[in-house]
């Protein structure tokens, strides 16, 4: 049975490939992160698009790694007759992008084989495939894809395969560009270069990283995969670079994530910035700006990688799903949700942007001055959440706390940075929104807050009052209610959002827990002053990742298995934001309780 663990992913930061560990690229999506998979294997079977490169005989043992701090994958594998790796990349591109994979003998001669199948469409449209000088060309419609290599091809079927040899010291490259079929075909890339730049690239880039607490190097990786989650040409941060690999296996919570949520990118941000990378924030902000022009009442909670509004979702039925999991879907329809958080959101981004060093622009000011008076009038209707229910809208107690956020750090910009607005009337809103959460969002009989006004439901989103700064950890309230969380939404430390229920979310029961919750769970045990138990929380999370030190949406705590889309943005999120808050423990830092300095 395949994992999502058993893959690794590259990309050039405009689009990513999933590499199992057999060898074989099951995803890929070219030109951009949102496109078309070219091979879509991930989703369903080797027929719908695969590029296998291994060794043609039994394998002992398969090792792989990241080179240094890179986005640079090395696989290599044992064999009878020796040792082989395969070094996968994609360099970062000025034009066309390129994947490139490099095969490096190691010991002995190891005997290899290639298989490639080109499906468009996400595995449906077989393309015409012809010899070239210098390898192959597919071409269907607007999409042309070559490969340059020295190997000789051939076609089996409906597949180009290849055998050949490689010794020791001794190396055999293989270079994948895709074009538009109507345009001239790229200049031949120097691969053996490109891999000196392209890890150069990457090293410069960490270089510039700021961390100096514990468990750096887990930070790092975390911070390179946030990089390669952002599309380079508009700044714009993808959730993740896959659809629909499933929340629980065989369910159909299965969702495209190739999109930038605001509340996503805006957490995205905050764990760079507190790393020391502003170029990224302010290149989201330009985004930001651009995404959200016009009326603010026609915000949506996620845009196209280029700002797009149109994002409507369809299902693929010629795709039987990882797993088994349906439906595939494309495209996302809660992008026309009412989800008030994310305006809390965008707020405390922009706030901390001016915090770490980014100062306001008059154009920024405008846009978020717009934003919070829609907030004003818009924070005392229901919405669908921070979870996107497809259930019917409620008062959620988490999006008022984020409404407040909006107004807080609206407040504070014009306290410390003397900007212009209404002071006095968004004090009062802020006043008001506070007064209404704690009467309502409370219940006396559980003691604890809840998921929406007058429930008894609990919802781990609440875990964000202390760290937002709408409360303190030591607030009896909030003190009870991270301990519910803890006791009733946790289960071997793994947290899940909420219990779930078709009469609230409009699914089935059941989904794997949500990392991004455990780790804030271990952001508030910090909080209460119980350090140890933060930092034990924190190590079992880093041990569930896997060998290259990825993560996905979620956890399967039963069966020991990863789940969601991946390598997902927000799990590597709270795992910064949660290192940097174990390692310095300071009162008020950034990642803990912004908003009460």
């Amino acid at each position: 049975m395949r994992r999502i663990e058993d893959y690794a992913f590259v990309g050039d930061c405009q689009t990513a490939a999933l590499v199992s560990l057999e060898g074989s690229i099951d995803w890929l999506c070219f030109p951009r992160f949102d496109s078309a998979a070219c091979f879509a294997a991930l989703l369903g079977t080797p027929d719908n698009g695969r590029w296998l490169l291994s060794p043609a005989g039994s394998v002992r043992a398969v090792r792989r790694r990241y080179r240094g701090d890179t986005l640079v994958l090395e696989t290599e594998f044992e064999t009878d007759e020796g040792t082989a790796a395969v070094i996968d990349f994609m360099p970062i591109r000025d034009t066309t992008p390129d994947l490139v994979r490099i095969v490096e003998g190691r010991r002995g001669r190891v005997p290899m084989k290639m298989e490639l199948v080109i499906r468009f469409d996400y595995g449906h449209v077989i393309p015409w495939v012809q010899r070239t000088s210098h390898g192959i060309s597919a071409i269907a419609g607007p999409d042309m894809l070559g490969v340059r290599t020295d190997v000789p091809m051939h076609g089996r079927g409906l597949t180009t395969v290849a055998e050949f040899d490689v010794s020791e010291g001794q190396r055999v490259s293989f270079d994948l560009t895709w074009y538009p079929s109507h345009a001239p075909e790229p200049c031949e890339l120097d691969t053996g270069r490109a891999l000196k730049e392209t890890e150069l690239w990457w090293e410069q880039w960490v270089a510039k990283c700021q961390y100096v607490g514990d468990w750096r190097s887990a930070v790092v990786r975390s911070l390179i995969t946030l990089r390669g989650l952002i599309y380079t040409p508009t700044g714009g941060i993808v959730a993740a670079p896959t659809t629909s690999l499933p929340e629980l296996f065989g369910g159909v919570r299965n969702w495209d994530y190739r999109f930038c949520w605001l509340r996503d990118a805006t957490f995205t941000l905050l764990a760079l910035m507190q790393a020391g990378y502003l170029e990224e924030a302010s290149a989201w902000r330009e985004w930001l700006l651009r995404a959200i022009a016009g009326s603010p009442d026609q915000v949506q909670i996620m845009y196209g990688i280029a700002g797009e509004r149109r994002l409507p979702e369809y299902e693929l039925g010629w795709l039987s799903g990882f797993s088994g999991s349906l439906p595939v879907r494309i495209g996302n329809a809660a992008h026309g949700q009412f989800q008030l958080d994310v305006f809390g959101e965008v707020m405390d981004a922009m706030n901390e942007a001016w915090r770490v060093g980014i100062p306001p622009s008059p154009q920024a000011w405008n846009v978020e001055r717009a934003l919070v008076q829609f907030v004003e009038t818009a924070w005392c209707r229901p919405d669908e959440g921070i979870w996107e229910v497809r259930g019917p809208r409620r008062h959620f107690t988490h999006s008022k706390m984020m409404a407040w956020v909006a107004l807080d750090r609206a407040v504070k910009g014009i306290e410390q940075h003397h900007l212009p607005g209404p002071l006095d009337r968004w004090r009062a809103a802020r006043a008001r929104i506070h007064e209404e959460v704690c009467e309502k969002g409370y219940n006396p009989s559980t003691g604890t807050f809840t998921q929406f006004y007058g429930s008894d439901r609990l919802d781990a989103s609440l875990l964000m009052m202390p760290l937002v700064g709408f409360l303190p950890a030591s607030d009896e309230r909030v003190r009870r209610t991270i301990e519910a969380v803890q006791r009733n939404l946790s289960k071997n430390g793994f947290v899940a959002r909420y219990e779930t229920d078709p009469e609230l979310d409009g699914l089935p029961h059941g989904e794997g827990r949500f990392l991004l919750c455990s780790f804030w769970l271990a952001d508030c045990l910090e909080l209460l002053g119980r350090h140890e138990e933060a930092c034990r929380l924190f190590e079992q999370l880093l041990a569930i990742r896997n060998d290259v030190g990825l993560l996905a949406e979620g956890y399967d705590d039963e069966h020991g298995r990863l789940t969601g889309n991946f390598p997902q943005a927000f799990s590597h999120i709270g795992l910064v934001n949660t290192a940097t808050t174990l390692s310095y423990r300071e009162p008020h830092s950034a990642a803990r309780e912004r908003g009460l300095e």
